[in-house]
């Protein structure tokens, strides 16, 4: 299976990235991805190739038997300046907190909290609670 990002739902590109993956905080991570702005950062991380070469390779990993989400090159994006001038405040937010999840980046709550609206809060605590307790479907 690939990961085409083009006319695909945010979350069924999630749903591409989770086959085989059990750790539920990767799996929060990755799914609020999928849910945020339809998978903003998903495709992001899929498709540009300067956030690519800030990291030395793809993000997106279609190499293996399913597509994989490089947590370990996200969180070495993120300390990597310069790397979110191309995002929103709180598109940035997002994708700290989600690596947060997977334990690959340090987050404030309170920067994070003042930067994202009530919809995409909501998001990060569903993200959050399903990451300690599991899915709850």
């Amino acid at each position: 299976m690939t990961v085409v990002s083009g006319g695909t739902k945010g979350q069924e590109l999630a749903d591409s990235l989770l086959e085989g993956v059990v750790n539920e905080p990767m799996r929060a991570a990755t799914k609020l991805l999928g849910a945020h702005s339809d998978g903003y950062w998903l495709r992001r991380l899929t498709d540009d190739q300067e956030l690519a070469a800030a990291v030395d390779h793809p993000l997106i990993d279609l190499s293996g038997r399913y597509p994989t989400l490089d947590w370990d090159g996200v969180g070495h994006l993120l300390q990597t300046p310069g790397w979110s001038r191309q995002a929103s405040r709180s598109q940035a937010a997002v994708l700290e907190f989600a690596a947060s999840l997977v334990s690959r980046c340090p987050v404030q709550l309170g920067k994070v909290t003042q930067a994202v609206d009530d919809g995409e809060f909501q998001l990060l605590l569903a993200a959050m609670e399903e990451a300690s307790y599991g899915d709850p479907r």
